[in-house]
């Protein structure tokens, strides 16, 4: 029976996608905190219209960059969060390796940092394979 991945392995898969990231991609990532919780919170669920606690595999919050501006008001650094449970429950029904699915969940929550669109997030998530 495999073994089921730890928070500390999800953690590690997550920043080694974030690695092989190119340059001018890892640099601008450089200040967000990655975090790896068992599920999301209500707030954060309700922040994406989302009900259901195991529907939500990854989660980005933050002011996007292109949105950032000198004259903001300081604030929390933004943050890429990943849901353990929802993310072994999506491992276990699609059958997506543990890598590929961590690398596809935190490059998608980082496109939102980037404020990419879906087919950018595609293209760089095409980068960061091995």
């Amino acid at each position: 029976m495999p073994t089921v991945p730890s928070p500390a392995e999800f953690e590690r898969a997550a920043l080694a996608t974030i690695a092989r990231l190119p340059d001018e991609f890892r640099r601008h990532l450089a200040d967000v905190v990655l975090r790896i919780e068992e599920f999301a919170t209500a707030e954060q669920l309700a922040s994406v219209g989302i009900s259901d606690r195991w529907d939500l595999t990854g989660l980005y919050e933050g002011v996007p960059l292109p949105e950032q501006s000198l004259w903001d008001e300081p604030r929390m650094p933004p943050a890429i969060s990943l849901f353990r449970q929802p993310l072994l429950r999506e491992m276990e029904e699609t059958g997506v390796g543990f890598e590929a699915l961590v690398r596809h969940v935190v490059i998608h929550e980082a496109g939102h940092h980037f404020g990419f669109s879906d087919e950018d997030m595609h293209a760089l998530e095409d980068a960061a394979e091995d």
